[in-house]
């Protein structure tokens, strides 16, 4: 089983049925809590009618970040400062690094990246 971290687009598309993430619906789930904070914000905004559940499901997949890892990512978003890439992706992206994975996401600004999973 591949394991990868998810940002929030991967797992919104999961939850909308986009067949192009189907592959990755039985991979190894890795967030952290930034992914975790926009996934609850998206799910109260769109009035998700099975919350709950999965709210539940992904809380399960939280894991710890590192201080420098933050550390390393916000250099890294300064460096990017003239593209919009969010807090929580470049630190996911960053904890990707760290962790040997791949980071799983839709934005085209990774798109390219070493470790990143690019699907549209």
């Amino acid at each position: 089983m591949s394991k990868y971290v998810f940002d929030t687009y991967a797992i919104f598309e999961i939850i909308n049925g986009n067949l192009d993430y189907e592959e990755y619906i039985d991979s190894e789930i890795v967030i952290n809590d930034f992914i975790f904070a926009e996934l609850c914000y998206g799910l109260f905004k769109e009035k998700e009618k099975d919350l709950k559940v999965i709210l539940q499901k992904y809380s399960r997949r939280i894991f710890k970040i590192e201080p420098e890892w933050i550390e390393e990512a916000m250099q890294f978003r300064l460096g990017w400062k003239d593209r919009k890439v969010s807090v929580p992706d470049c630190i996911s992206y960053f904890m990707a690094k760290k962790m040997g994975i791949k980071f799983l996401t839709g934005d085209k600004e990774f798109e390219n990246l070493a470790e990143v999973e690019f699907v549209k």
